[in-house]
């Protein structure tokens, strides 16, 4: 699966912001290095990340002595999804660019498994839009796994 380490800190980050912000109360700021800490992560890696989810509408940054970030809306509003797509992630399976006319085989046949491959993408794609950074904080992921 190509979904990298930029799309997995990103998702960690937006929780690690979430949480703390669930436990500070409502517009509360956390800094990127309290984030760096707490998760391991470059602080010049987490910039780069949040510069894409401000962008996104996803967080909104604070200057000043206390500055730092705050999430834009309600945990339970950004489904994982869409902090994905911000950071400019795709969830691929398969070596296929049909914009080459160029398929997983390097010919322009595709490949006996290629259907099972986007059926699987799109059921992680389907999966990533229905949880939410609150359910990852509240731990409710396998609750919903159960449900389903």
């Amino acid at each position: 699966m190509k979904l990298t380490a930029k799309g997995r800190y990103a998702i960690m980050a937006m929780t690690d912001l979430a949480a703390h912000t669930a436990k500070e109360g409502a517009g509360s700021v956390v800094s990127l290095s309290e984030i760096s800490d707490r998760q391991s992560i470059s602080l010049s890696y987490l910039e780069q990340l949040f510069s894409k989810l401000r962008k996104a509408g996803l967080v909104e940054s604070h200057r000043g002595h206390s500055g730092g970030y705050s999430i834009v809306g309600p945990a339970d509003n950004i489904s994982l999804d869409k902090i994905i797509a911000a950071v400019d992630e795709d969830i691929k399976l398969h070596g296929c660019t049909p914009e080459l006319k160029q398929h997983c085989t390097g010919h322009t046949t595709q490949c006996m498994t290629h259907s099972l491959w986007d059926a699987l993408e799109a059921h992680i794609e389907g999966f990533f839009s229905k949880v939410s950074v609150a359910d990852v904080v509240d731990q409710k992921i396998g609750l919903m796994e159960a449900a389903e």
